[in-house]
C-alpha cells in the first residue's frame, strides 16, 4: 500500500494525528515527521523489524550514526551517559537544533549498537517531534531521510514519491530548510564539532 500523507501544523499538531502516528510506530511502522531542522525518518527503538526497515531505506550499515529524539531532558540519562558539565550545556541550549553524541547505556538494544557505543541525542525545538516521543513513552529512533550524502529532502511530496512503498506515514508540514542540526561529539575532551549545522556553535561553549 502506498504511503499515507497527512498535513500537520508544526506548532499546534492535532492530538489525533500524534496518536495515529504512534500507533503505526508501535506496530513496527516507519514514519517521516518534521523536526526543527529537516524531515526525520523514525521508528520505535524497541521494534527490531522497524529498525531493520530504516537500515534498508538508508542503505547503510546498522552501525551508522542514528539519533534518539526526546520530548525533554528528564529521561535522557536512562539511555546515555551524560556527564554533569554536558547536562549543563543541554539545559542551556535544548530544545534546540543540536545533536549531542554520547555513550549509550544498557537501555539501548544491543542489536542497534553492536560495534558502536554512541548515539546522537536530540530534543528538537518542534512540537510535533516532542509530542511523538512523549506519546510513545520512549525516544524515537531517528535519522535523516536519504537523498544524497550531503543533501536532504525539503519537500515531503518528493519523499512520498521516492519512498511511497517503504514508509507508512508522512506528517507533511510543508517545505523545510535544507540545513540539519549541529552535531557535537561529547565523548572527546575537548568536545569536537562533527557537523556545523543550524545550531549556534558559540552557544555550546559558554560554560
Amino acid at each position: 500500500m502506498a504511503v499515507e500523507v497527512q498535513t500537520i501544523h508544526v506548532d499546534t499538531p492535532h492530538n489525533k494525528q500524534i496518536l495515529h502516528a504512534v500507533k503505526i510506530l508501535e506496530k513496527g511502522g516507519v514514519i517521516v515527521y518534521p523536526t526543527d531542522t529537516i524531515y526525520g525518518l523514525a521508528a520505535d527503538i524497541h521494534r527490531k523489524d522497524a529498525v531493520e526497515k530504516i537500515i534498508k531505506i538508508k542503505n547503510v550499515s546498522r552501525h551508522k550514526m542514528m539519533s534518539l529524539i526526546f520530548s525533554d531532558l528528564k529521561t535522557i540519562g536512562d539511555w546515555v551517559h551524560v556527564p554533569t558539565h554536558v547536562y549543563r550545556v543541554m539545559r542551556r541550549v535544548l530544545p534546540g537544533k543540536y545533536t549531542f553524541i554520547l555513550p549509550v547505556s544498557k537501555a539501548v538494544p544491543k542489536s542497534l549498537v553492536e560495534k558502536r557505543r554512541t548515539l546522537g541525542i536530540r530534543v528538537p525545538d518542534n512540537e510535533v517531534s516532542r509530542r511523538l516521543a512523549e506519546a510513545l513513552g520512549r525516544p524515537l529512533l531517528s535519522t535523516s531521510v536519504p537523498k544524497t550524502e550531503d543533501d536532504f529532502f525539503t519537500d515531503p511530496l518528493e519523499i512520498a514519491e521516492r519512498y511511497r512503498y517503504d514508509i507508512d506515514l508522512i506528517l507533511d508540514a510543508g517545505l523545510m530548510p535544507n540545513l540539519p542540526s549541529t552535531v557535537v561529539d561529547f565523548t572527546s575532551d575537548p568536545p569536537s564539532i562533527i557537523r556545523e549545522g543550524a545550531g549556534d556553535i558559540d552557544a555550546l561553549f559558554k560554560y
